[in-house]
Order: structure tokens, then sequence, then C-alpha cells
């Protein structure tokens, strides 16, 4: 199978881009600087929308479980570092992320989400694609859902566990 640059068992497609980190701070990362880990990293529409927050908090929420898997999560849109930092300082009652525990990459020219087959042209939106790379930057799970379809982290762990 493959979507865009990205195939089943062959490196995965490489990114450089800011993200908003965990502890608030902007910084840029690349798909290298994660090598010797697993990543899931997982695509969204867009900050501020219905479903993606509660997938999203479910991953940072779960996030010491992927960690004893030795796997990094990481999520992704076509929105600024700035929008992701605006969300996280909104509160989760108020429909905001609240602090958060992964990074959230920003995709602003939205070369990641084209390379890795999720982009919506039309609407340029990536669609809520999930990809696992192994320790090596080997692609081993695509899933891509429709927009309004959110993911099951428990589902995540079992294929990281398989």
């Amino acid at each position: 199978m493959s979507c865009g640059n990205a195939k089943m068992n062959e490196p995965a497609p490489t990114f450089e881009e800011m993200a908003l980190m965990p502890n608030g701070a902007f910084k840029k990362i690349s798909l290298a600087s994660y090598k010797g880990k697993w990543v899931v990293l997982f695509f969204y529409p867009l900050d501020f929308s219905f479903v993606c927050p509660t997938e999203i908090i479910q991953f940072s929420d779960s996030i010491k479980r992927f960690n004893e898997l030795d796997c990094e999560v990481i999520a992704c849109s076509v929105d600024s570092e700035y929008a992701h930092l605006q969300w996280t300082l909104q509160e989760r009652k108020k429909g905001g992320l609240g602090p958060m525990e992964i990074p959230m990459l920003a995709d602003k020219t939205k070369s990641i989400s084209r390379a890795y087959g999720v982009l919506d042209e039309k609407q340029g939106v990536a669609y809520r694609g999930l990809f696992i790379i192994d320790p090596k930057g080997i692609l081993r799970q695509i899933t891509i859902n429709d927009m309004p379809v959110g993911r099951n982290v428990e589902e995540v762990l079992r294929l990281l566990e398989a």
C-alpha cells in the first residue's frame, strides 16, 4: 500500500518543520531526530474542530503508555504553531486542548500532508491519517480515515504491541 510518497515497508517520508512542544516552546523537529524509536505520526484536519480535540487529548493523555513501548507520538495539521498554541491555551471544557504531552507539528506548506498522501487538495486540509514508523525509519502501518471519523488510541497501542 502507498499514499503519496509513503509506502509500506519503505523509508517514511522525511520532514523538518516547526512544532509546538509539550513545554509550550516552538522548535523545529525532524523525523530523523526520532531515529531509534517507534513513531506514531497522526494527521488531523484543523485546530479548533469538533472531533479533533477528543482524539488528540486521548493520544496526549496516553503518552506514558506509548513511551513504555519506546514510541513517540506526533500530531500534525496544516495549522501554524501559533494556532496550535492558542488551542492548547484554551481549556478542555471550552473546546480547547489544554496542556499537551505530545509535539504538534505545523505543516503550513502542506508538504508533509502531501508527502504522506493525506492532503485533501480541494479543502487544503489533511484527512485523519495515522502512520507507524519503526526505529529504523521504515513505515509499518498506514491508516487513513475520512475527516469525521476519529481514531482509537487503544487500537494504535495494540498495533504497536503486535
